[in-house]
Parts: C-alpha cells; structure tokens; sequence
C-alpha cells in the first residue's frame, strides 16, 4: 500500500497542557506526562490494519540498512560487544543482526548492537517537527525484549506489532510538541521514554510500571546536540542505541519494582524547567484518547537515499538537475554560484548556518558529510545518483572539481520554507527549497522541490514492493539469497508470528562475511 493513501487519515486527540510544577504543588500523577503517556501504553485498543501493514514495512526497513552496514567498523564494535554479554537467566536472550541465529546474548546487548546497525548509515525512517526524530529506533529495543521473552511468556508478532505501535505513537506525539534541539539536547531525548512504553504495551506492564520505566529512561537518556556537530562521530549511530539500551534497563528496573525521579518533565528541578524552556514554559501535547487506534507511525516516512533527511529532497533535484541541465556537468568553471533557500532548521543543521568548517572538509568523517548539504547536493548533481557508500568514499569526496563546486553552494533560510517546515497541516508540510544557480555567463538556473520523492506525497511514494526492493538491494552482498527470501517471508507474516518464530526476525550474514573484519578488543 503506497504511503499516500494514508494521508487521509485526520488523528482526533486530547492535549495534555504540560508546564512546570513547584514541588509544593503536590502534581497528581494523572497530571504528569509521564503517567498520561504510561495510559496510551497500558490502552488495549488493537492495532489496525494500515498499521499493522506499516510496521511490516519498517521491520523490513530497518533490517534492509542494517545488512548494509553489518562489516563497518561501529557496528562491528557493537556486536563484538554484545556477543561478549550471552542470554542471562529469565529468557532466552534476542539475536544480533549479523550473527549466527542460534547465538543468543542479552536483550540490552541485543538492543545495543542492532540499534547501531539500523542506524550507521542514516538510512531508516524519519519524522521532523517540533523536534527531529528517527523512530524506527525503537524496534531494536523493542524487539530484543520481545525475542527475549517470546517462549517465556508467550509473546506472539502481534504483540511485537502493538509494542512497536506505542513506541511510534509516542515518539512522534513528544517531536510533535516539544522541541529539545533548540536547547541543544540530542533528540534521543524523547525515544528513551517511547522505547520503554512500548516495551511496556509489548509485556502488558501495568501503569504504575510503565509510568516509572519512563521516567528513568529519560532521565538517563538527555545529552547534548554536540554528537550531530563539528566533527560528527560514530557516536550518531550509538546515540539512539544507547538509548534503547537505557529503556531496557528501565524497564527492568521498574518491573522490580523500583522508582523514577517525579515528576521528570514537570518538576522545579526537572527537565524542562532547567534543559528545555524554563520554569516558565508550557506545552500542548497531542495524545490519542483511550480506545483510539494508535497511528502515528503513518505520519512518519523512510529514506530513499542514505543521508540526513533533510538531504533527501535536495538529492532528487539534484538528480533531475543533472539530467534536465548537461551544461552544468561541462565544467565547474561555468558556474558562479549554488544558493540554495530553505528552512532554518535545513540552513543551521545541514547547512552553511551551521557554520561548520567541517561540513566543507575533504576529509571530513562520513558522519560529518551525510550531515553536510553542500557536499550532498554537489555530488549528486555531478554524478545524477547517489549510493549509500560510493557517494562518501574520500576518493570522490576529494575529486578537485567536486571540492571546487562544493565551495561554491551555499545555504540561506527563506521564511516561507521554514514556515512550511512547520505547518501542522501534511499536505502543506515541506522539507525542501529553491535552488538559484548562477552561471559566470550571468544566466541563472531557478528551481524547487517542497518533499522528497520518496515522501508519501512526493513523485514516487514507497509502497511495500519499495521496502522489500530496499532490502534486496542493500542485503544482496551481505546475505545469501536463501537468508533474504527467509527473512523476508517472515517479516511479511509478523502479526501471525509464533513465539518460536519471533527468534528468527533477524538477519544472519553469509558464511565468512563477519569474519572477513576485525573486531576490536575492549572491556569484555
């Protein structure tokens, strides 16, 4: 099913009002974010068929970009960490992509190791608002404890669906109304809590449980921006990892019956009063009502192409550009300037505003140049394509006439770009811009693209044959042809999944493809 069909869809909601509460206020529980959130968790509403079907497609999404990467050096590290931890007692442990499906560690090692994977090459799902947010993070974590506890308690592939369904709705909800970036907190801020919710929803916890799981899991999951910034490192990937890994833990934690610091968001010495807007700052926070079918996921989308998502659109003019105007490939010589017009987040983050040195190095870290519009936007004018790994190698970084052009492209906010960023109406929502390329013959190129291809209502939504094609693409080097039509006639019957079945819902890598690499020797 194309993505757009389901932009049809208008989610009715209640608004929890958020603010900063005095300790000698005494706030309820049923005041706190947290407990209102731990009640959509604990909601037994079932999950609907579109997104049922949706979450198919992420399963499938995620694993697809975790095959791509499973020999880089971070996800290698993550999984010879995880390996060094075997199942513990009270399940059976979850598998690690990559690894021999009979091998079983711990569920938060499990959790650690695939979150890296589904994320090195920033190539899964996104959803952008207030805040920004990748929330096909939470299924590592979610899926671990859900392979963990499969046999133990009977877990089935519905439950996994409505664990994941909660930690979409939630995710998305938070990055609907609270923005961390502008304070320069990492937006993994808010998918510690979803992953705890939905490994909550996946177990059948009760509130109070769910309600402290939350708790702990943001508190120890607010960080600073500084891992997206300057000289990005591996730790972009790690960041959401950790984050799952923290929600796992406190969920045990809370299922042991211990506590969280409350009220977390709400308190005087809490999170916002003192890391996000101030003692004097309020929020509107979208919730579904109970008995409402949790959709969130059907407001986010993937990825075409592996690079931040706000590069996505910027590639596919870039494409067409290319195409529609050869004169421009004649030589670098002929043009002036690239001013590219867009958002202020597009302008600060991946762009120019960012003010990053970096963002124009040669040798910069891929981390730093999927972050980097400027060079993201000059390849794929030059080369008309773009691949999640030939585009980064620092041969073509390094090309003179790709250093040359990319010095030349520019970012500038535009408010009516920024303003379209964000509109809370779907249909009107953009992430794209207008390109003005002048030439030295004092002509100018002008033009624009508000979403990417990919988008459910850019030029090419994905539908389910896109994902499947996704993952054969980016899995055929690194699984046999058995293991991808195996995984993929799994994924496709996810709600049907037995708990025996669950263990498989993982990908094994072709014989000798682990130990063609090195793995580094730490700790464990």
């Amino acid at each position: 099913m194309p993505e757009s069909t389901l932009l049809r869809y208008r989610k009715q909601v209640k608004t929890h009002h958020l603010r900063v509460h005095r300790s000698d206020e005494n706030l309820a529980r049923e005041g706190q974010l947290a407990w209102q959130l731990a009640a959509v968790a604990t909601d037994p509403v079932e999950v609907g068929d579109e997104v049922t079907e949706m979450v198919i497609n992420r399963v499938i999404d995620n694993a697809a970009v975790a095959a791509a990467s499973l020999v880089r050096r971070p996800v290698t590290a993550a999984r010879s960490q995880a390996i060094a931890h075997p199942v513990t007692i009270g399940g059976r442990g979850a598998n690690v992509f990559g690894a021999d499906a009979a091998r079983r560690v711990a569920p938060e090692w499990a959790a650690w190791a695939n979150g890296v994977a589904v994320r090195e090459l920033d190539f899964h799902d996104t959803f952008l608002a207030a805040d920004y947010s990748h929330p096909g993070d939470n299924i590592p974590p979610i899926a671990a404890v859900a392979q963990h506890l499969a046999e133990v308690r009977g877990l089935t592939g519905r439950d996994l669906v409505r664990g994941i369904a909660t930690g979409y709705e939630i995710q998305i909800d938070l990055v609907k109304a609270i923005s961390l970036h502008t304070h320069k907190i990492d937006h993994v801020a808010h998918l510690g809590p979803s992953a705890a919710a939905g490994i909550g929803t996946l177990l059948g916890l009760d509130q109070e449980a769910i309600f402290q799981a939350i708790g702990q899991a943001l508190h120890t999951t607010t960080a600073t921006r500084q891992s997206r910034k300057g000289e990005i490192s591996s730790w972009k990937a790690y960041a959401p990892a950790f984050a799952g890994k923290m929600a796992v833990e406190a969920v045990d934690r809370a299922m042991r019956g211990e506590s969280s610091p409350t009220p977390i968001y709400e308190g005087e010495d809490g999170v916002i009063a003192w890391l996000l807007d101030g003692p004097d700052a309020s929020y509107e926070v979208p919730l579904p009502e109970r008995g409402e079918l949790k959709r969130a996921i059907l407001d986010s989308y993937t990825k075409e192409h592996s690079a931040e998502y706000q590069a996505q659109a910027w590639i596919d003019l870039a494409r067409r550009l290319h195409d529609d105007y050869p004169l421009l490939l004649d030589d670098v010589a002929n043009i002036e300037r690239v001013v590219i017009h867009t958002s202020h987040h597009t302008h600060t983050v991946i762009g120019s505003g960012a003010n990053d040195p970096q963002k124009y190095d040669p040798r910069a870290s891929r981390e730093t140049l999927d972050h980097s519009l400027p060079y993201i936007f000059t390849v794929a004018l030059q080369d008309g394509a773009w691949h999640h790994a030939e585009s980064y190698k620092p041969e073509r970084a390094a090309r003179p006439d790709t250093v040359e052009l990319w010095n030349k492209v520019t970012t500038v906010e535009d408010e009516e770009w920024t303003r379209r960023y964000h509109s809370l109406d779907i249909a009107e929502k953009a992430f794209g811009g207008r390109v003005e390329i002048t030439l030295t013959d004092g002509n100018a190129i002008v033009e624009e693209i508000a979403v990417a291809d990919a988008h459910p209502l850019g030029a090419r939504p994905f539908g389910r044959a896109d994902y499947v094609n996704k993952f054969r693409t980016l899995a055929e080097w690194a699984l046999e042809e058995a293991e991808i039509e195996r995984f993929l006639a799994l994924a496709e019957r996810l709600p049907e999944l037995t708990p025996e079945e669950l263990g498989g819902l993982t990908i094994v890598g072709a014989p000798g493809l682990l130990a063609s690499v090195e793995y580094p020797v730490g700790l464990f």
